[in-house]
């Protein structure tokens, strides 16, 4: 199977240059995918365009990553109603390093089709204002420009000279790829086709010569909201700032309707595989949730995170972990814990002696309304330390019951879980 016809089966082509199938069977093209650092890390959304990449490079291909060096410090006002907010130079140049390691463990870099980094800000650092003018403004006119989506649907809002040079400064960006690394085809997602195809056209008018362009859909939810967005806000590759368990939570709770399409985007799966899947699952569309949160979770955040987001949900959700399972649950595992359930924090020292769980409960942690919530809930069988019943009104809590000597998980019924911590 070639990349276009891996594309169009996985629903993920929009449109292409004429052309462009055809150029792609006489052999290894190098094409390219821009990035703009306007972000602390990329995210799930961006993932879809390294998915592209991922595919291309499959087929034989050669993938430039361009970093937008330059370009994210003007801002593309491709799907924006306002003009972008612009980044101080320091932001944009650690955003940009950060992103440049994700892609180091997202693509291979080395072998026949090694795929390739470059800064776009490596074109403009010896280019003064005059020289931009001259040999870039003049190669596309504005009536051009102006009949671009990415520019009609500002005017009335309006836009800054800054953002309306987005296109220029694309377009060249394209020509120096096409002059340095033979590069012919540039990809992206179908709101970037006008921003591309000013690119294939600065390269027909200044070289005389022929580039390509292809698009993806813009991927939305059945319910018409953004892809990689959740309640939350960003679904972002970087732990630190979505967390392995709550991106495995994104793909489970993945509308039914959405996981046909988003098993094609996402899954290394090839075709027979991912039908035979959901024909196994097709009574079970939890199950094949799972398979999917699971590849993807390791894909992104390595085996050993995946075993730990196994072991919160287990804690969380399997009524048969025990004492002991608790015991294995390490400190980042209880700190994603309680990110999941409601949690109290205790002085350290109101445990140095020993507090009766009836004042511990009631009164340190507040897990219960009253001491007589307390006496209540104990002789209902309903209270747990640790998946310790508590069963003896006269029991004592102090430092030793401390899981890392900072955390306990406290059970007031079956669904009401807490996290106390020490701190």
């Amino acid at each position: 199977m070639n990349f276009i016809e891996e594309l169009r089966w996985r629903g993920m082509l929009h449109n292409m240059s004429e052309g462009a199938d055809e150029i792609l069977e006489k052999g290894d093209i190098c094409g390219y995918i821009g990035f703009d650092p306007t972000a602390p890390s990329l995210t799930i959304g961006n993932y879809i365009q390294i998915m592209i990449l991922h595919f291309f490079q499959q087929a034989g291909h050669k993938p430039i990553v361009l970093m937008g060096g330059a370009t994210g410090r003007v801002g593309d006002p491709s799907g924006k109603d306002k003009e972008r907010e612009l980044l101080s130079t320091e932001v944009l140049d650690q955003n940009l390093q950060h992103q440049v390691n994700q892609f180091k463990r997202f693509l291979d870099f080395s072998g026949d089709n090694a795929a390739t980094m470059v800064n776009n800000l490596d074109f403009y650092q010896e280019m003064n204002v005059l020289h931009f003018l001259r040999d870039v403004g003049k190669s596309i006119n504005i009536s051009y420009m102006l009949a671009k989506d990415s520019v009609k649907n500002r005017l009335e809002k309006g836009m800054s000279f800054t953002e309306f040079s987005y296109q220029l400064l694309q377009a060249y960006d394209f020509q120096c790829l096409y002059q340095q690394y033979d590069c012919l085809i540039q990809m992206g997602g179908s709101d970037q086709w006008g921003n591309i195809t000013s690119g294939t056209e600065f390269i027909r008018r200044n070289l005389g010569e022929k580039a390509y362009a292809i698009t993806t859909p813009l991927l939305t939810k059945a319910d018409g909201s953004k892809f990689g967005k959740s309640a939350e806000g960003n679904i972002w590759l970087d732990p630190n700032l979505t967390t392995p368990y709550k991106f495995y939570q994104f793909w489970i709770n993945t509308a039914d309707d959405d996981l046909p399409k988003f098993l094609r985007y996402f899954s290394f799966r090839g075709k027979e595989e991912i039908e035979g899947l959901e024909l196994e699952y097709r009574d079970n569309l939890q199950g094949l949730k799972k398979v999917l949160a699971e590849e993807m979770t390791i894909r992104i955040h390595g085996e050993e995170q995946y075993k730990s987001v196994m072991n919160v949900s287990e804690l969380l959700f399997n009524k048969k972990a025990d004492s002991s399972f608790v015991e294995k649950i390490s400190s980042d595992e209880w700190i994603a814990v309680g990110e999941e359930i409601p949690n109290f924090t205790i002085s350290r020292e109101t445990l140095l002696g020993r507090v009766s769980v009836i004042d511990f409960l009631a009164d340190l942690t507040r897990i219960v309304q009253s001491k007589g919530d307390a006496r209540r809930a104990i002789k209902g069988n309903a209270v747990s330390i640790n998946k310790h019943k508590i069963r003896d009104l006269e029991q004592e809590i102090d430092q030793s019951w401390l899981l890392h000597d900072t955390y306990m998980m406290v059970e007031n019924g079956k669904k009401n879980k807490f996290l106390v911590t020490a701190g």
